[in-house]
């Protein structure tokens, strides 16, 4: 058993015990699987322990509304309440005990520190501030570390430029869509003072593990390390981007119990192939989620140290497992379509619409050329030989006027369904 893994083994033994007798969630499935109370290995866990999967926590709510019964502990102990954003489906409610909530601030303390954020740093979050979870941890995390929290909800993005260049910000927290468009918009205003900004640290949707658009946004934020992070509503705050190396995303070993599985077989996938991404949130207790099928396809990078290849994701997110579309026979993930199309300076901004012909499903972009753009007609035809060369596939391409596509603070909604 590696270092780290006894720790692990005893956050996990601890938060089993605290199941009974208030979790009816997980005593149900324990109870089911006979699996009990107490494990002496990790691969024991791992073997026993039935997976958790979104669709039941939906249903349990339904049957069980507001808040279903993955709560550990009575009502009264809870305070927090986020939403997942329901961009797959029914949106989950999800409670947190102070203890829990105090333990996904340590983790975005994690996170900043891995960034080099450090005390005296000024941190402006480009956040809406809604019900789901997002940066609201990583808001408390700064006052944590000693830095200064600036919140920048409910803002213009010529307002939230101004409070950078009036405070002189160091450090943004956005969604990498923002980043972008957040520089584009700066490009108009060259009265501010922006080049305090040091780090980007994005999360809310691929982008910064896609280098196209890492390098699109490093270019409009000349001077500043960009830093990837993901998180989810249910899960908390899991991992960071190296600086060392952009290119991977390191979950929080002393947090999570990480697995990565071939999502039909659920049999573990080894570094270098791509799987599912399991999390079992060890101090989340109040509201936790073991052996939890996150529905993220991942990549456990070949290079890691022994024992730790699925705490370090190659290419970071890649996609969504159900967001995966077959196209004449070729399965296309919209990170990798992103890749393509951010290859193209010119392209301001896109949309992908997705529909079904004689059962089948068929792609076809719009793109909105950017005002550097000299012939739009000759960007579309490189764009769709650049598809087809990547994907072996025809994928129509056709403009729109400029200004015309909709831009993103939060998760950009790009893909259409017809």
């Amino acid at each position: 058993m590696l270092d780290f893994e006894t720790g692990q083994l005893d956050q996990l033994n601890h938060l089993l015990g605290e199941l009974v007798p208030g979790n009816a969630f997980y005593q149900a499935k324990i109870e089911a699987a006979g699996c009990g109370y107490r494990f002496e290995s990790l691969d024991d866990f791992r073997t026993a322990f039935p997976t958790t999967v979104k669709s039941e926590l939906i249903a349990d709510q339904i049957a069980h509304a507001p808040y279903g019964t993955n709560l550990t502990y009575d009502l009264k102990r809870y305070v927090r309440f986020n939403r997942t954003s329901g961009t797959s489906g029914n949106p989950m409610r999800w409670l947190d005990t102070p203890e829990s909530w105090s333990w996904m601030v340590d983790n975005w303390v994690k996170v900043f520190q891995a960034a080099g954020t450090a005390e005296g740093d000024r941190i402006l979050f480009a956040f809406s501030f809604g019900p789901f979870l997002g940066f609201w941890t990583a808001f408390e995390a700064a006052g944590r570390l000693g830095a200064l929290a600036l919140p920048a909800g409910g803002m213009s993005s010529l307002a939230r430029l101004r409070m950078i260049h009036d405070n002189q910000a160091t450090v943004l927290c956005c969604t990498p869509t923002y980043a972008l468009r957040l520089g584009e918009a700066a490009l108009d205003h060259h009265d501010l003072d922006l080049h305090s900004v040091k780090t980007l640290i994005v999360a809310g949707e691929p982008g910064a593990g896609i280098p196209e658009t890492r390098r699109q946004i490093e270019a409009l934020w000349p001077g500043a390390r960009l830093v990837d992070h993901h998180g989810m509503t249910e899960v908390g705050p899991v991992s960071y981007g190296l600086p060392e190396n952009p290119d991977i995303l390191r979950i929080i070993e002393t947090a999570y119990i990480a697995e990565v599985v071939d999502p039909k077989t659920g049999r573990a996938v080894g570094p270098g192939h791509e799987g599912e991404l399991l999390l079992t949130t060890l101090g989340r207790v109040g509201s936790p989620l073991l052996r939890y099928r996150t529905g993220d396809l991942v990549r456990p990078w070949a290079e890691a140290p022994v024992g730790m290849g699925p705490y370090y994701l190659d290419g970071g997110i890649l996609g969504r497992i159900d967001d995966m579309i077959l196209v004449r026979g070729v399965n296309i993930y919209p990170a990798s379509v992103e890749s393509v199309i951010r290859r193209f300076s010119e392209i301001a901004e896109f949309r992908v619409h997705v529909r079904t012909v004689r059962r089948m499903s068929e792609l076809s972009i719009v793109i909105e050329p950017g005002g550097e753009c000299d012939n739009p007609d000759d960007l579309c035809r490189r764009l769709q030989e650049e598809l087809k060369s990547a994907f072996a596939l025809r994928i129509p391409v056709s403009l729109t006027e400029e200004g015309s596509l909709p831009r993103f603070e939060m998760k950009a909604r790009r893909w259409i369904r017809d």
